[in-house]
């Protein structure tokens, strides 16, 4: 008899590197949709539904389940799809799963992610009760107040609101139990796999101080706390989300931030972060993935060639700021003002008079400057 396996959606190159997505309690894995596909360039996305959520069978959980019995669920779907070893991220038990995985299987986990969560989600009484509400009168109600515990004052994503309504009574009461019993707390520090900690400041049911107790007890983790995001943020906040989750899961996009510092200076980089919004944030990933990651890293051409690539290019098209921007990225690359002044030379002939003329004297500029 074939065993039963969680619901899932699979997207993305099957030799790509793994990266499994966990829901919050009452969604369904449509939690991603604006997510996924975007993750699913450069990773093999693969999204689950809990237990009697979605599609998947509410029997494989009943009374008295665990977070742990999630888990095993969890690792016999990478079984059955032979993921030995696979990147991890999760939204509030979804989240949980991913603690409980990291710190009972890390050899099975690279790299983990979890999303409006925490260690412990308030004992067991409030989980008792909201079982024994389910399992008697059904999701109905719990489902008309859906909008006020997920999203923010005027958003709403129907959908998601109707895949909680659809629930199984048993398995989310099932969940119900899991959630009321977990507690990881103290046992934090065991968790040494690469974390991201993503909060949202207006969730109600895991407030970022949730997020910065599991970030300040895990060795080296990184927090991230999105303005205008309550609990289900993939769902509310998915550029930002998205950006935040290609710079912790995407090698390129770490190796490219690295390059990018060390060519254009911290100050700089540091500003352009600073200034990032939802609207800029998948620009600010492409040049990071894209134009550092794969082209600056490059190793056939010397960053010395680069630079002098580069300065010829925004001398040719007139972009006069980005000129004097990598002026002193030359000179970090080790070219000196006389190479620097050839290659500007070489601009006047292939360029013309009129464009060396303006980058002369923006040149000239920066240099003065760093005397």
């Amino acid at each position: 008899m074939t065993e039963k396996l969680l619901n899932h959606r699979a997207e993305g190159p099957d030799s790509a590197p793994a990266l499994l997505l966990g829901p919050s309690l009452g969604t369904s894995y449509a939690l991603w949709d604006k997510v996924a596909p975007e993750l699913s360039v450069t990773q093999r996305v693969v999204r689950w539904d809990l237990p009697g959520h979605g599609g998947s069978p509410a029997g494989l959980i009943g009374p008295g389940a665990t977070v742990d019995d999630l888990a095993r669920l969890v690792l016999a779907l990478a079984d059955s799809l032979g993921l030995e070893r696979f990147g991890y991220a999760g939204v509030s038990l979804g989240g949980a799963v991913g603690l409980h995985l990291a710190l009972h299987h890390p050899e099975r986990v690279s790299r983990l992610a979890v999303i409006c969560s925490s260690a412990h989600f308030g004992g067991a009484q409030p989980w008792e009760e909201r079982a024994a509400q389910v399992r008697a009168e059904g999701l109905d109600r719990l489902a008309d107040g859906a909008n006020a515990r997920w999203f923010t004052p005027g958003h709403t994503v129907p959908g998601l609101v109707a895949d909680h309504r659809a629930a199984d009574p048993g398995a989310y009461a099932a969940c119900c139990d899991a959630l009321g019993a977990f507690d990881l707390r103290g046992r934090l520090d065991g968790i040494g796999v690469p974390t991201l900690l993503v909060a949202g400041r207006e969730d109600p049911a895991t407030p970022p101080a949730h997020l910065r107790e599991i970030a300040d007890a895990v060795p080296d983790a990184t927090l991230v706390e999105l303005p205008g995001a309550s609990h289900l943020a993939p769902a509310e906040r998915p550029e930002a989300v998205l950006a935040a989750l290609r710079a912790h899961f995407d090698g390129l996009a770490g190796r490219g931030m690295e390059v990018r510092r060390q060519v254009l200076g911290d100050p700089h980089v540091d500003r352009a972060q600073a200034r990032q919004s939802p609207f800029t944030a998948r620009y600010q990933d492409f040049i990071s993935r894209y134009a550092w990651g794969e082209i600056w890293t490059d190793p056939t051409l010397s960053r010395r060639e680069r630079s002098m690539i580069t300065l010829t290019a925004l001398v040719a098209h007139g972009h006069l700021e980005e000129l004097a921007l990598h002026v002193r990225a030359a000179r970090r690359n080790g070219l000196t003002p006389d190479e620097i002044g050839a290659v500007l030379l070489q601009t006047a002939v292939y360029c013309g008079v009129p464009a060396a003329n303006s980058a002369f004297a923006t040149a000239q500029r920066v240099l003065e400057e760093e005397e």
